[in-house]
């Protein structure tokens, strides 16, 4: 029987809030998954740059958020994923960052695109909720004109009318036939965008069932952002994992991993 790669597992709030509680859920975050057979990434958002309204919190910024990255490598040992928004933060961010994602309102920027694979690092694309699965293979061609064959594909829903997204669980087979990693990101596949009076309300609830099931189907990781009181996350905060139950979601993940 072939040996199944590790699974993947990119969690990490959805925006970094401070210094300290950065590294605390990353450090939480390493010491729990070292007990499971994952590849851990951790996630933060430096910034939040397509924020619906003026007045929500986007992060600390470039300068402030590299800095707070940095020390979450240093101290704690893990691998860094963060969004990038323009060719300069490719730049300013490829000698911090393991993994940089291209956010899905940004993943036909063909310069964008560009810009993060010549680094030669793993690129993370998520696709767009405007955009099929067959579609991401154009996609791909564009990372793959650089030589650079490190590609992981995320889902995180499609529009579906306004306020609203769905996961087509057919997507996840029609993007393992490009041969790249496919992630599953359960809770922004969850987010109502802007259905909560200018800020995304969302149905964390459904993080659990969705992840088991895009487990059935075969995805090779799941991605969740998760916090301490989501309630009091400064983003995502209707759709945000409670960090406390994380031991219990992976527990039923690698059930389901393990008995294909």
């Amino acid at each position: 029987m072939k040996k199944k790669d590790k699974f993947i597992f990119i969690a990490g709030p959805c925006v970094i809030e401070d210094r300290a509680s950065t590294i605390d859920i990353a450090s939480y975050l390493k010491d729990l998954t070292a007990s499971y057979p994952v590849e851990f990434i951790f996630k933060a958002s430096f910034d939040k740059a397509n924020r619906t309204s003026i007045d929500s919190y986007r992060g600390p910024g470039l300068k402030k958020g590299i800095k707070i990255l940095q020390a979450v490598k240093e101290k704690v040992g893990v691998s860094i994923l963060s969004d990038v928004h323009s060719c300069q933060q490719v730049k300013d961010l490829k000698t911090v960052l393991d993994i940089i994602q291209i956010p899905a309102f940004l993943c036909r920027q063909t310069d964008l695109i560009l810009a993060a694979a010549k680094t030669k690092l793993t690129v993370n694309l998520k696709k767009g909720q405007f955009v099929s699965p067959q579609d991401v293979e154009y996609i791909i061609k564009k990372i793959e004109s650089t030589g650079n064959k490190k590609i992981i594909i995320t889902e995180r829903g499609s529009c579906f009318g306004y306020n609203n997204l769905v996961v087509d669980f057919r997507s996840f087979l029609i993007m393992k036939d490009f041969n790249y990693p496919v992630i599953f990101d359960a809770t922004h596949s969850l987010q109502r965008p802007s259905a909560k009076r200018g800020i995304s309300g969302g149905d964390v609830k459904f993080v659990e069932p969705l992840s088991l099931a895009a487990v059935a189907c075969g995805v090779n990781g799941i991605f969740i952002e998760t916090h301490p009181n989501p309630r009091k996350a400064l983003s995502d905060r209707y759709t945000s994992f409670p960090l406390i139950k994380v031991k219990k979601f992976l527990d039923k993940v690698m059930k389901i991993r393990n008995s294909l």
